[in-house]
């Protein structure tokens, strides 16, 4: 009898109507809702095989640039010994089927190429929530440099994020933050893109090329031009901080490529406005390197895509006209 009174009372409780907002899940009480509770806390501790071509991206991007050593040592660990700590993912707020990375995205991108599933933790996450779960990890897991904090609050902040949220993704205060935003703002993402993390630059250099920007000697896109002119493919981001800061003084780094035998010295790289025929205004920059040029138009007229899409032509014309001038060719 009390086993029937007991079913009755659940039964009873289970036939009230909700007391919440219309559409809001009404929490299960008593015996079944105990139960549902641990069934919930199991899925959440369990770990998924899952597909690594079925997680998406998600969040912000916290790093800059990628480490090639680092990330082919990566795969030859999880090839070796398997995938030894879970990635943490969220459904796909716009596909049921899919998923959300939230953080462990290189171990994903490794798990692709060795074709083998994710071993992933699953999370009902909202936006922030996911966000700040990819700060703390990021913060916990490996160090981000002084840039890519700066570049990850300034995300937080153009996403509507307050500032005492930034200051719990990054555990960081709010006079840190503020400095930090104060100098992506100052310098510009496409310069601070173009360098990369530099992991040995410090907040004070940031903040001294925050300050030769803002004295109007020299500009972000000329530092961008310079990057390209002298830094080669061994350059880190250290090296075209190097590059950007010391861009418009007589001693403008050159990045020299790492052979045994430099050989003689190479001519330095020089700058030159090229004006419209008949406007006489600027219409584009070139960085001569000693090993390439680099040209820079403005996206506004309509002349630059006219120029990529006749550029076959005109070198052909060029080598026609060479071929004129040495008939032995």
């Amino acid at each position: 009898m009390a086993r029937k009174n007991l079913l009755e009372g659940l039964m009873a409780e289970g036939a009230r109507p909700a007391e919440t907002a219309p559409g809001a899940k009404r929490p299960l009480k008593g015996a079944i809702g105990a139960v549902s509770q641990s069934i919930e806390a199991l899925k959440a501790r369990a770990l998924l095989d899952i597909d690594p071509f079925l997680i998406d991206a998600g969040g912000l991007q916290d790093r800059l640039e990628t480490d090639d050593a680092e990330d082919a040592a990566l795969l030859a660990s999880i090839r070796d010994y398997g995938q030894q700590v879970p990635v943490l993912v969220r459904p796909h707020p716009d596909d049921p089927d899919r998923f959300q990375i939230v953080y462990g995205r290189r171990r994903v991108l490794a798990l692709r190429d060795l074709g083998k599933p994710v071993k992933a933790l699953l999370r009902e996450l909202d936006d922030s929530a996911l966000v700040m779960a990819q700060g703390q990890e990021n913060n916990a897991r490996r160090g981000l440099s002084f840039i890519e904090k700066a570049n990850f609050a300034a995300q937080m902040r153009d996403a509507g994020y307050e500032r005492h949220a930034m200051c719990d993704a990054l555990a960081i205060d709010k006079t840190v933050v503020s400095r930090m935003l104060q100098i992506v703002d100052r310098i510009g993402t496409d310069l601070i893109t173009t360098i990369g993390a530099a992991p040995s630059v410090g907040r004070d250099r940031w903040s001294a090329l925050a300050s030769k920007l803002e004295t109007g000697e020299v500009d972000a896109m000329t530092m961008i031009d310079m990057i390209a002119a002298k830094a080669h493919s061994g350059s880190d981001s250290n090296d075209r901080f190097e590059i950007a800061i010391r861009t418009g003084d007589d001693h403008t780094p050159v990045v020299k490529e790492h052979t045994p035998t430099d050989g003689p010295p190479k001519p330095r790289a020089s700058r030159r406005t090229i004006m419209g025929a008949t406007s006489g205004a600027p219409i584009a920059r070139a960085m001569m390197g000693h090993d390439k040029v680099v040209l820079t138009l403005p996206r506004e007229s309509g002349f630059e895509d006219w120029l990529v899409d006749h550029l076959s032509e005109i070198h052909r014309t060029w080598v026609q006209s060479q071929a004129d001038e040495d008939p032995e060719q």
